[in-house]
């Protein structure tokens, strides 16, 4: 990834910071002015969230650091190791929401939201819509790991404001008030599969998992008619870069020119499938009639 498309993904989450750190004063600040502490606790809660942003930052600024001589593929999986972080705190958020909802099961409460904050969880809950697809798609379109960790983070807030807004309209509709911590339990459900995805997804990046389909690889390369035959197909790597190395076997005639045109071709066309900064490493071998590949 360039600088450019770091200092992007720096810009979105300095916004999204500054919009968390907003909407949690709102919160306090309207908790301790109608005497809500419910709403203040929320306020604090949404305050936590920028922590994730945080943690991206930092992500970042290691991330986009230069290579050097004991990082010679760059620093990039520390932007992998941030989104790591994220979806810990998001199944946290998860064992918070289970524990809690367990003691209600036993004690249940009615939800107590007066107009106030019912408007407030309103506002809340459609700003953290817009924050979550923007950041989702800005982490998209940048390629950004750290950005589409922090929309499902930002999700998991989503999941908590349906929750409560459903729990209170069943009671509402008569149902009894155990519904409230069954409802957090669902939600619970949805904060747990948000962070396996993003754990998921990011643990493949650091253990090397394949980023590309070898059989896919394999139908570019052999698409070439220099190339006769290929194997050992290996790929790793993350949003924002893949690295690819292979064996490819041509006619032994083939000179230093033409197999180095061969391979930049190659490299051209897995880049043109793949819409990123794809690096391809072969390894040549003479190809005879008689040859067979292990």
């Amino acid at each position: 990834m360039t600088d450019t498309g770091y200092k992007k993904i720096k810009q979105i989450l300095w916004t999204i910071f500054i919009a968390n750190v907003f909407v949690a004063a709102v919160k306090i600040a309207m908790g301790a002015a109608i005497g809500s502490a419910a709403m203040t606790a929320d306020g604090f809660h949404s305050l936590s969230d920028g922590s994730s942003n945080i943690i991206g930052l930092i992500g970042i600024r290691l991330a986009s650091k230069p290579k050097d001589e004991d990082h010679p593929y760059g620093h990039r999986k520390f932007e992998t190791l941030s989104s790591m972080l994220i979806g810990g705190i998001l199944a946290f958020i998860g064992i918070r929401t289970v524990v809690s909802a367990i003691g209600r099961l036993a004690d249940p409460m009615i939800p107590d939201i007066t107009i106030e904050s019912l408007i407030l969880l309103l506002l809340t809950l459609f700003s953290n819509i817009f924050v979550s697809i923007y950041e989702y798609r800005k982490g998209t379109q940048l390629k950004s790991a750290v950005l589409i960790s922090d929309s499902l983070h930002t999700r998991s807030d989503i999941y908590i404001s349906v929750g409560v807004l459903t729990a209170l309209a069943a009671v509402k509709a008569g149902l009894p008030s155990v519904i409230d911590p069954i409802v957090s339990l669902v939600v619970a459900g949805f904060i747990f599969h948000a962070a396996y995805e993003i754990i998921r997804d990011n643990m493949g990046v650091l253990v090397d998992k394949a980023a590309m389909d070898a059989e896919k690889i394999r139908e570019i390369a052999m698409s070439f008619s220099q190339v006769k035959d290929i194997h050992n197909i290996r790929s790793r790597g993350c949003y924002n870069e893949t690295y690819i190395d292979m064996h490819i076997m041509t006619k032994p005639e083939m000179s230093v020119e033409e197999s180095h045109e061969l391979i930049h071709s190659i490299e051209d066309e897995i880049n043109a499938h793949m819409s990123g900064n794809v690096q391809v490493i072969v390894h040549l071998e003479p190809f005879n009639d008689t040859h067979k590949t292990g």
